[in-house]
């Protein structure tokens, strides 16, 4: 039942439906209100990327705590944060992936 809805385009709306819908906003809420509506919404995007960003960064924080408290990690563990994080570790040793590990969730903590 969905399948159809979905094969017209966005639930299976035209042009002249969008203007509808459209048209029907306007005469709702008024064109004077219209700004500070897409404002409010753009507002509302912004927040949700900046939660989901946090989030992001505490996730791959805590999978390094959680490495770092258990002495015989395994090194693939190191490599796969900092591949995560954006840090080259071709011809790194450990220790070298880890400082900046480091480096890096404490920059993304401020």
């Amino acid at each position: 039942m969905v399948l159809p809805l979905l094969v017209g385009g966005i639930g299976g709306m035209g042009g002249s439906e969008w203007i509808l819908i459209l048209l029907a906003i306007v005469l709702l809420f008024g064109a004077s209100k219209l700004p500070k509506l897409a404002s409010s919404m753009g507002q509302a995007m912004g927040e949700f990327k900046k939660a989901r960003t946090k989030a992001e960064q505490e996730a791959r924080k805590a999978k390094y705590e959680a490495i770092e408290s258990d002495p015989e990690s395994e090194e693939t563990d190191y490599k796969q944060i900092a591949d995560d994080l954006g840090i080259d570790t071709e011809g790194k040793s450990k220790e070298e992936i880890k400082k900046e590990i480091r480096q890096k969730v404490g920059s993304e903590e401020e």
